[in-house]
């Protein structure tokens, strides 16, 4: 979704349901879903609260678009680095890592939208929580297959480590427990690429 930087200037030039998602976005963002409500939304969309609800069914409706939309970025990432990259799957690999490391400073700030929305909705059957869901699920699936491709005897194992490390790195920055996090989480990632690369972990795979 579009930054929210020189927001004044810009809000009242855009559809009013893009101008609802912007103003949510920032609030969500900011306060969490649970303290923000659709009158506030309202106000800071410049619009009305009849004017979500003919958007949104519901307020989380709303929610759940929002974070349809992320998850559409970081999905939009796998694209770019495939792209960048094509039949180079290591270097896809470390892509995807790079896009984590580089918006960690965001998340020092506001903390992983994902990681914060799941706190505030323990059940699986909200619909923003299934988006979620869904989202890791398929984002596991192409890591999974970036790894196969790149030849690593067990994919899902190198998989898990790295999303593991993907996702620790976003809390670490969060809570500031960690230094550095960009640069250790490259050099992890690529540890564990080149670890499940090796010789001996080929010779074990075929041998056992």
């Amino acid at each position: 979704m579009a930054t929210t930087a020189g927001r004044p200037g810009r809000v009242a030039k855009l559809p009013p349901r893009e101008r609802i998602l912007d103003a949510a976005e920032e609030l969500f963002q900011r306060e969490g879903i649970r303290r923000v409500g659709v009158q506030a939304i309202a106000e800071k969309a410049e619009t009305t609260k009849m004017a979500i609800y003919r958007h949104f069914e519901t307020k989380d409706a709303l929610v759940a678009e929002w974070l349809r939309i992320v998850a559409a970025d970081y999905q939009e990432a796998f694209d770019r680095v495939e792209a960048e990259y094509p039949g180079r799957p290591r270097e896809q690999i470390l892509g995807m890592a790079r896009f984590i490391a580089e918006g960690l400073p965001a998340i020092s700030y506001r903390g992983c939208p994902f990681i914060n929305s799941i706190a505030e909705l323990p059940d699986r059957s909200h619909p923003a929580r299934q988006v979620i869901e869904k989202h890791k699920a398929r984002q596991t699936r192409r890591l999974v297959g970036m790894c196969a491709e790149a030849g690593l005897p067990d994919p899902e194992q190198a998989a898990a480590e790295i999303t593991f490390v993907l996702e620790g790195a976003q809390v670490s920055t969060q809570n500031g427990s960690i230094d550095q996090t960009g640069d250790r989480l490259m050099r992890i990632v690529e540890g564990i690429v080149d670890r499940h690369h090796s010789p001996v972990s080929a010779s074990r795979t075929t041998t056992g």
